[in-house]
């Protein structure tokens, strides 16, 4: 049995499209609605035809879903919800693929009282962006944290959780601040650090006079990657997730001096004992199938 047979999806780039494709490829009797404030999205969605349909404004594509699913970045999630609430429908399900999930459930409960609202966040995803960049198999062997508030419905979070297991997804339930905080550590503050890196180092370019650039060799390549992430997204994430990221980066700025204190004065126990132990994180990673051993990280050449 189909846990949602119409669903909506507001926001057609890479996840919400990849959400349609993943819909299609796993329970094609579904419905899809897509929905986006860009009239250019809305045209290339309409070719790439990984919807049903394609509306003009969020209140015609909510009107009819048992779940509408926002792939907008989190600091519109307001926005979006109030510019659909008289057209939801009393029984659907709403829920979200941010990466911030306490600011985007305060957000969406204020623009709609009374609602079924489960947050979700699909730990999948590329440094590409836009309609033409999603594929079905994105969220394959992937996380998807759903963090329902106390008074979810328990059917409505069972429905949720069997639509992101259809897509392929492992579903963990988490309460809201607690993944707020596992992910300023694990995703917010790799792409500071990524968008700082970066960032210096197009400061340095006339210092080495462009051999940043030229000889950029795997760490720097890969920070850029990451580093060329959506700008808008991740602006949205840094300050809806503020107080998380703030501690977050409190402790590692602490770290970083006690690593310079070691380069400093030739503590190589101390330097290899860390990178002993962050090898064996990589390792763990390895281990539980969130990523592979390919080498140069599966890079062809």
């Amino acid at each position: 049995m189909l846990p949602f047979s119409r669903i909506t999806i507001i926001g057609l780039g890479l996840i919400g499209s990849s959400v349609a494709r993943a819909i299609r490829a796993n329970m094609p009797d579904v419905r899809i609605t897509g929905y986006d404030a860009d009239s250019g999205v809305r045209e290339s969605a309409r070719g790439l035809n990984f919807c049903d349909d394609v509306a003009d404004n969020a209140g015609t594509a909510a009107i009819d879903a048992d779940l509408v699913l926002l792939a907008v970045p989190v600091g519109a999630m307001g926005d979006v919800a109030t510019s659909f609430a008289a057209d939801l429908p009393v029984d659907a399900i709403v829920s979200d693929v941010g990466s911030c999930k306490q600011s985007v459930f305060d957000a969406l409960a204020k623009a709609l009282p009374g609602a079924t609202i489960i947050p979700a966040h699909p730990v999948a995803g590329t440094e590409k962006s836009g309609p033409e960049s999603g594929f079905a198999s994105l969220f394959e062997g992937r996380w998807c944290i759903l963090t329902p508030p106390d008074d979810a419905p328990e059917v409505a979070v069972e429905r949720l959780k069997t639509f992101w297991q259809r897509l392929g997804a492992d579903v963990e339930i988490m309460d809201a601040r607690h993944h707020d905080m596992v992910l300023a550590v694990t995703s917010h503050l790799p792409h500071l650090i990524a968008y700082t890196i970066v960032g210096t180092a197009d400061d340095l370019e006339d210092v080495t006079q462009s051999e940043v650039i030229k000889y950029s060799a795997g760490g720097f390549r890969d920070f850029t990657r990451i580093a060329a992430s959506d700008p808008v997204m991740w602006r949205d994430v840094f300050l809806s997730n503020k107080d998380a990221v703030l501690e977050m980066l409190q402790r590692f700025s602490e770290d970083l001096t006690a690593l310079q204190r070691a380069i400093r004065y030739d503590k190589g126990d101390e330097l290899e004992a860390l990178f002993s132990r962050t090898r064996d994180i990589r390792r763990s990673i390895l281990e539980q199938g969130q990523d592979d051993d390919a080498p140069d990280f599966g890079r062809k050449h």
